[in-house]
């Protein structure tokens, strides 16, 4: 557990009187360790896009030093690929054909990846409204995998994912990462750039692979202040 109630409150930019009515609400991730609360990062950033909170992309506190090496929304979304018109009748069937068309070393394990993320659907939908969801790992596990792989996919068909808002889900961004610290890079920078409404209207319209990509690095230039450490 590596956040305090203080942590969190400046990475979602709510007041800590916020955090602590959530924590009694059972609504926000909470463990209780002698007597002070304390927070998973991974989880907190997850939770936070699943509910469409705002947050500050802040890079992770052991990512901080070599920053720069850190790989952008774009290099993820070159490595895992576009797909259009992904087949599908429910949430099982879906994740299938994504991990049978996602961009992945031929040392990884297929249907392992397909278990976790169907494991990780089991302790709640990664959709997060509007029709998008994030299926993910919720920590990262050893896949043979370097670097960081999105891939974004359009279902032929929507489907019931089970998301917040009840709507049917018909766009994928199935993320795997290498590393604990790339994972909360990319959830964080993915959370911030689906809050610009330009690439969200392109998503919508099913835009062809150079302009969604295009848009996605015009929105990715507002995140190195982003980035930067908050003060104090």
């Amino acid at each position: 557990m590596d956040l305090s109630v203080k942590d969190v409150a400046r990475l979602l930019t709510v007041s800590e009187k916020t955090i602590y009515n959530w924590i009694k609400q059972e609504s926000i991730p909470a463990y209780q360790i002698n007597e002070q609360y304390r927070f998973n990062h991974a989880e907190i950033m997850e939770w936070a896009t699943l509910k469409r909170i705002q947050f500050a992309p802040a890079i992770p506190p052991e990512a901080k030093e070599g920053k720069n090496s850190l790989p952008t929304l774009v290099e993820a979304m070159n490595a895992g690929g576009i797909a259009y018109k992904v087949g599908g009748t429910d949430k099982e069937s879906v994740l299938r054909a994504v991990v049978n068309i996602m961009h992945l070393p031929k040392e990884v394990d297929r249907d392992f990846l397909f278990q976790v993320l169907l494991a990780r659907e089991a302790l709640g939908s990664t959709g997060i409204g509007d029709g998008i969801a994030i299926p993910h790992v919720r920590n990262p596990i050893v896949l043979h995998i370097t670097k960081p792989s999105i891939t974004l996919c359009f279902l032929e068909k929507p489907i019931n994912f089970g998301a917040l808002d009840g709507d049917p889900v018909s766009i994928l961004f199935t993320l795997i990462s290498p590393t604990v610290r790339i994972h909360l890079h990319m959830l964080s920078r993915l959370g911030f750039v689906l809050r610009n409404p330009e690439y969200r209207a392109a998503l919508k319209q099913r835009a062809l692979r150079d302009e969604l990509l295009a848009k996605v690095a015009a929105a990715e230039v507002a995140l190195p202040l982003a980035d930067s450490p908050a003060p104090g």
